[in-house]
């Protein structure tokens, strides 16, 4: 049985949730991201600089500083397109689920240059109402590939989420 993708959370909303303003201007302080990859316009929180699904950002150059909270249903093609930023140069952080029992995840940590495990779920908000959703069954990661970075620094940390908000 394959439980990578499994998910309860109605179709319609599955993929747009959107990162709490509070953790990602915590985490824009710290990279000041130029572009946000993986958005819709009721969503984004990188002003007008982003991407909708219909603009297949996977096809696109993510320019230097690169914010990502990746669709939960399919999350290996944004860890290779990562990588693949990361080798020209480009700076990417990427929010996902703390899932090390998944593919994907594996090969997101042994390609990035840090990890930071969030302790303490986040409620993220739903696209729809933005409020809010309490339940995430989940708790998080933060990757980030450092364009700058050696390719063999790697940090690992955990870090709480009241105070990254």
């Amino acid at each position: 049985m394959n439980t990578e993708n499994k998910s309860f959370t109605p179709s319609n909303i599955k993929d747009l949730w959107q990162t709490p303003k509070p953790l990602f201007d915590t985490f824009n302080k710290e990279f000041n991201f130029t572009m946000d990859v993986c958005a819709s316009h009721e969503n984004t929180l990188v002003g007008h600089t982003y991407w909708t699904e219909s603009d297949d950002a996977l096809s696109q150059n993510w320019g230097f500083r690169s914010w990502c909270n990746p669709p939960y249903s399919n999350i290996m093609p944004w860890v290779k397109k990562a990588i693949e930023e990361h080798e020209q140069g480009c700076t990417i952080a990427m929010l996902v689920p703390a899932d090390p029992s998944v593919k994907w995840f594996k090969l997101a940590y042994e390609s990035c240059n840090e990890v930071r495990f969030i302790s303490g779920r986040i409620s993220f908000v739903n696209d729809d109402t933005q409020k809010p959703v309490n339940g995430n069954n989940k708790g998080s990661v933060l990757f980030v590939w450092r364009g700058s970075a050696p390719k063999n620094l790697h940090s690992v940390t955990l870090v709480d989420r009241d105070d990254l908000m």
